[in-house]
C-alpha cells in the first residue's frame, strides 16, 4: 500500500485513495477464497463419480490450500501493480488542479507571516468578544439588582403615603413635619437615656467606694 498521505485527493473524494485500493483489495481477496471453495466442492463431486478413486477430501483440501496460496501470491504481484498505476493514473489530482473551495487561495494569496498575523487577530477579536459577553452579563446582573432596589423603594414611598393619608384623616397635619418632629423626639429621648445611664454609672462607682 501507498504511504503518500494524499490529502488533497482525500479532501475532494472524500475518503483516501489508500483506503479505496484496500477495500478492491479485500473484495479481490475475497471472491479468490470464494472460488476456491467452489473448484473444491467440484472436484469432490467429480471424485465422488469415479469408481474405485483413491484421492481422499483431505488431499483435495491440502492441493486446494497450495494452489490458493500460488495464486495469492501472485494475485499480491498484480495487485500492487495495478494499485501503482490506479493512485498515479485514476485516483491522482494533478499538481496543476485546484479544487472550487481552493480557489479563492488563488484568488487572495497570501504568505506564513500573513496567515499567523491573521491567526492573532482572529484569537484577539475572539477575547473581546468573550470579555464584552462578560461584561454584558455583568450589566445585566446589575440592573436586576436595580430593579429590585427600585421595587423595594416604591413600597417604602407606597408605606410613606400610606402613613400620610392615615395622619391626615386623622387630624395630625403634614406628615413629613410629623415625622420630622417624631424623629426629633427620638433623638432627644436618646440624649436623655444616654444621660441616665452615665448618671447611674457615676453613682454605682460613689457607692462601691464608700
Amino acid at each position: 500500500m501507498s504511504v503518500d498521505p494524499m490529502t488533497y485527493e482525500t479532501q475532494f473524494f472524500g475518503f483516501t485513495p489508500q483506503t479505496c485500493m484496500l477495500r478492491v483489495y479485500i473484495a479481490f481477496q475475497d471472491y479468490l477464497f470464494e472460488m476456491m471453495l467452489v473448484v473444491e466442492s467440484v472436484m469432490l463431486r467429480k471424485l465422488d463419480g469415479i469408481p474405485g478413486c483413491k484421492v481422499s477430501p483431505s488431499q483435495i483440501r491440502k492441493c486446494t490450500e497450495k494452489f490458493l496460496l500460488f495464486m495469492k501470491e501472485h494475485f499480491d504481484k498484480l495487485f500492487a501493480k495495478m494499485e501503482e498505476v490506479l493512485l498515479q493514473l485514476v485516483l491522482n489530482i494533478p499538481k496543476n488542479v485546484l479544487l472550487p473551495e481552493d480557489r479563492v487561495q488563488e484568488q487572495y494569496p497570501y504568505s506564513e507571516e500573513e496567515f499567523q498575523a491573521l491567526q492573532d487577530e482572529l484569537q484577539q477579536l475572539q477575547q473581546q468578544c468573550r470579555a464584552e459577553a462578560a461584561a454584558e452579563q455583568a450589566l445585566r446582573a446589575e440592573l436586576e439588582e436595580q430593579k429590585a432596589v427600585k421595587a423595594e423603594l416604591e413600597k417604602i414611598l407606597q408605606c410613606f403615603d400610606g402613613l400620610e393619608n392615615i395622619c391626615r384623616e386623622h387630624g395630625a397635619g403634614n406628615f413629613k413635619e410629623s415625622f420630622a418632629l417624631l424623629t426629633q423626639s427620638c433623638k432627644k429621648l436618646q440624649d436623655v437615656l444616654k444621660e441616665v445611664e452615665e448618671k447611674s454609672k457615676k453613682m454605682k462607682r460613689h457607692d462601691q467606694l464608700m
